[in-house]
């Protein structure tokens, strides 16, 4: 009898031992499909910058003098866009593979349009300000899946402020105000730094409910998720570059 009891595990154990296992493989599938997105987004960005006969494909030398961008670089610069859009409202009819094909296509025109970088700072400021991001990305993120804070209502303060920041970020693009710009690159890195948290305990709790089968929604949830944490990441990479980056002269 004592050994029967010894065995016994109370269901509500076992449930909550099998979510967390849930869990766990739900935010590595997302992870990996992040970093996946963020290799692509680099590499691609690197050659771009540094292949002369791919930089010809995005940036063109006016006759008047100056560097322009190209048709592609256009398309490159704003089809991004629409991806997350088709993304976000295509969810249920989009199949996995398109799904993916549409994430990996966004990383791809991300990284196109992302080779400017290269040529406003210098490569080592670009370097350096990567691996903080990756270190503040990297500390949020831990702190998102351990804290047992809800962090809902903060996630949603966030996207207001986020809103807001969009906002003056329009006007100051016909104002060109340099103070506005600091304050907005500022405002990006504490808006993004706290998304961090917010998306990866989302990202958690989701794990929690759908369970870690291979389903093709589930698969499809997990690359957007990823996607938001890639938007995370890029924006406080470029938040920060606008503030620690030494410019070329």
């Amino acid at each position: 009898m004592n050994n029967q009891n010894s065995n016994f595990q109370d269901p509500l154990e076992v449930q909550s031992v099998s979510s967390e296992v849930a869990s766990k493989t739900f935010v590595s599938r997302v992870f990996s499909w992040m970093f996946l997105g963020l290799v692509i987004t680099g590499l691609t960005s690197y050659l771009f910058a540094t292949d002369a006969s791919l930089t010809s494909i995005m940036y063109s030398v006016r006759p008047t003098g100056g560097v322009g961008m190209t048709t592609i670089g256009y398309i490159a610069m704003f089809a991004p866009l629409g991806l997350v859009l088709l993304m976000g409202a295509g969810f249920n009819k989009l199949s996995y593979g398109a799904m993916a094909g549409a994430f990996i296509a966004y990383s791809l025109l991300t990284g196109m349009s992302l080779s400017v970088i290269f040529f406003v700072y210098m490569a080592s400021s670009i370097y350096t300000v990567f691996f903080i991001t990756a270190a503040m990305f990297g500390l949020m993120a831990v702190l998102g899946y351990t804290t047992s804070t809800d962090l809902t209502k903060f996630g949603s303060l966030l996207m207001m402020l986020l809103v807001g920041v969009i906002i003056a970020s329009i006007v100051n693009f016909f104002t060109h105000s340099e103070g506005m710009n600091i304050i907005i690159s500022y405002a990006c890195v504490a808006i993004f730094t706290g998304l961090t948290a917010y998306d990866v305990q989302k990202i958690k709790n989701i794990g929690a409910q759908v369970g870690s089968n291979g389903d093709a929604t589930v698969g499809k949830m997990a690359i957007f998720g990823a996607l938001s944490l890639y938007l995370d990441f890029i924006n406080l990479f470029l938040a920060l570059l606008r503030i620690m980056g030494n410019r070329r002269n």
